[in-house]
């Protein structure tokens, strides 16, 4: 038997190679995360935001919609899927219902940051955390809260804006001993501040790398994992991707006057038929529906 997608995605972290996760935001990011060879997704909750609802990063998307668009990627893909649960959606005890609710959606395990309601992206100015006190008890509520103990907890801290990185290794520490899985030290800005946090904080450490935000644009995985990072996310990479694409086609239909002029620019169809699984549809309308009209056929 296959061993627990929050059992892969624990082994994952903790070996000694980096864990790359891009972000998705639907199934079909989800896919070609899978199909192009990558061993776990990350949930990015600001693209999810921007583009289901429209709307920037600032704890727009309730709970609810969280779980439901989460699950429905963590489903659809092998891979493990790591959630995003923003502040756990209110204090402590929001955060141990969070937990359970993000569990038996199917996801393989949560961040929980620690940025005050209602939170922002972490690479944009402006952010405000939460009393150590109050931020500790938000991760020790969500790792009690869980019911399989692989069930990872990512508790990110955004404390390296507000109280360098003395502030973000007495965070990371405190939360390792609440329980969390690995620490997420957000908002680096060079591979030495990386080194420093991995250096001091006692467990794994998780870090992300935004195209045009604060992360070192040079920094390359390889360097992350002679760092010692366990994990790095690349949660905007994909949706900057999908918009550059579309505005390229949507330029070359306006110049072309027709569909013509842009297949060079597409998946095709077919290719994009089987991503959401047509040949599995098609299989079963073989096994189900063909006897029943070879019976109609010969009647």
């Amino acid at each position: 038997m296959a061993a627990a997608k929050t059992t892969r995605l624990k082994h994952l972290i903790t070996r000694t190679e980096i864990l790359v996760m891009p972000g998705v935001y639907d199934v079909i990011s989800g896919q070609l995360v899978q199909q192009a060879g990558f061993e776990a997704a990350q949930v990015s909750g600001a693209n999810l935001a921007a583009c289901h609802y429209g709307v920037s990063d600032y704890s727009i998307v309730s709970l609810g919609e969280m779980i439901e668009h989460s699950g429905r990627i963590a489903r659809a893909l092998d891979i493990p899927v790591l959630g995003d649960a923003d502040t756990g959606f209110g204090n402590a005890v929001n955060a141990y219902l969070a937990v359970r609710a993000f569990e038996a959606a199917g996801v393989a395990g949560i961040n929980i940051e620690d940025q005050i309601f209602p939170k922002r992206c972490g690479h944009l100015d402006g952010k405000t955390v939460l009393p150590l006190d109050e931020a500790v008890m938000k991760v020790k509520a969500a790792a009690e809260a869980r019911r399989d103990q692989d069930f990872i907890i990512n508790a990110r801290t955004d404390a390296l804006a507000t109280e360098g990185l003395e502030g973000v290794v007495r965070r990371g520490n405190a939360f390792l001993e609440a329980g969390a899985t690995m620490v997420f030290v957000e908002g680096t800005s060079s591979l030495e501040q990386i080194r420093q946090a991995v250096r001091l904080i006692h467990g794994p450490v998780a870090v992300n790398l935004v195209e045009g935000g604060k992360s070192a644009q040079s920094t390359t995985f390889a360097d992350l994992q002679d760092a010692g990072v366990a994990r790095v996310s690349l949660p905007s990479t994909l949706m900057q991707a999908s918009i550059h694409a579309v505005k390229a086609v949507l330029g070359r239909m306006r110049e072309q006057g027709g569909i013509g002029g842009y297949g060079d620019m597409l998946a095709g169809f077919g290719i994009s038929q089987n991503l959401v699984g047509a040949e599995e549809i098609r299989e079963l309308e073989q096994r189900y529906l063909a006897p029943l009209l070879n019976n109609k056929a010969g009647a």
